[in-house]
């Protein structure tokens, strides 16, 4: 099934393989799913060599996360970022906002808006004054049914909002056969809830990355009809804690392939490892690290898990995804030199 919500009057882009660095002659659209412990940084890189990366890890750490960005962007052969956005306001999506934007020029700086507090942050006015700085106060605010103004070529290319500050887009398109499988928790007050989810198109592939995005909302979204439909890759929410990945979304939008960003003590919950592996189309589930709480058979199999160790001496390894020009197939590994692995869009 096909979101029916959207009708893709947007971008697209010219065609090749899956390399260390960002070709805008290649045609494929490049994904970059960068450790930064069990925060969030993903760098997306277009056919054309336009670049948006969603959240920004950890401060502090000795510019841990910040130098795992900047090599990945060297990697890569980004010399900008032209679109930087934050998920939510907790340190370990936006810690690196400001100082990346002194080590490299940022075009525009996307959030939900800024709040004048945060209830779990006592120290949020301080430290989003960085933030405010950085971006010189004239961050965009995104509210669900945007789209990021992204440029495109032959292959249509979009990037939906499909949630803001608890807001959702229409709950159009078909029922949701898994709606049943809601059962509502308590509120969730903190900013999780609050996260911008996006959609991205490419042809016929589909990505999905929700933040930190929260059981009810996640709920909201998807019932009584589904408006998202199916995607072909899933960055699983919330680093793979059990306030998120509701069945209700998890099981509606049918992965091909998901990919989680958690820590070796951060996420990959159990719970929502058996609720990844109930989907009906998923073939492969990445870690960017090893549960090290969990037996080896109850999360991703080795080969599929980009870090096995504790935080100590960590390499930082990533996962990256590379979709074909023409957006019907698209390849998964770990790190520059993993095994390549082919999956057919739905």
């Amino acid at each position: 099934m096909r979101n029916m919500f959207f009708l893709t009057a947007f971008l697209s882009l010219p065609a090749l393989p899956l390399t260390a660095a960002a070709d805008s002659s290649d045609g494929r659209l490049d994904i970059y799913f960068i450790d930064v412990e069990g925060g969030a940084a993903t760098l997306i890189v277009t056919p054309g060599g336009e670049s948006l990366l969603i959240d920004s890890g950890f401060p502090d750490n000795n510019g841990r996360d910040l130098n795992r960005i900047l090599t990945m962007c060297r990697q890569v052969g980004i010399e900008h970022i032209d679109h930087a956005a934050v998920t939510h306001w907790h340190r370990d999506h936006y810690g690196n906002h400001a100082a990346l934007s002194t080590q490299i020029s940022v075009g525009t700086f996307w959030d939900r808006g800024i709040p004048a507090s945060l209830r779990e942050d006592d120290q949020f006015e301080n430290r989003i004054a960085e933030y405010r700085s950085a971006t010189q106060n004239e961050s965009k605010t995104l509210r669900a049914g945007d789209t990021l103004p992204l440029k495109s070529g032959h292959t249509p290319l979009s990037v939906h909002i499909l949630t803001a500050s608890r807001e959702v887009i229409p709950n159009t398109g078909a029922t949701n056969p898994w709606a049943k499988l809601h059962v509502p928790q308590d509120e969730d007050l903190s900013d999780n809830a609050a996260s911008l989810s996006f959609l991205l198109r490419f042809g016929e592939f589909e990505f999905l990355c929700c933040g930190d995005l929260t059981w009810n909302i996640e709920a909201k979204l998807v019932t009584p009809n589904n408006p998202v439909g199916t995607v072909d890759l899933f960055m699983v929410t919330h680093h793979g804690l059990p306030n998120s990945n509701n069945p209700v979304l998890v099981r509606a939008v049918d992965p091909l392939v998901a990919v989680m960003c958690n820590g070796p003590a951060k996420g990959g919950h159990p719970g929502v490892i058996k609720t990844l592996r109930q989907v009906d189309s998923l073939q492969d589930l990445y870690q960017l690290h090893r549960n090290m709480d969990l037996e080896p058979e109850e999360q991703a199999p080795a080969a599929f898990i980009a870090n096995h160790g504790t935080t100590t001496g960590c390499h930082g390894i990533h996962v990256e995804a590379s979709v074909a020009p023409n957006g019907q197939n698209f390849r998964v590994r770990i790190g520059t030199e993993g095994t390549l692995r082919d999956y057919a869009t739905h």
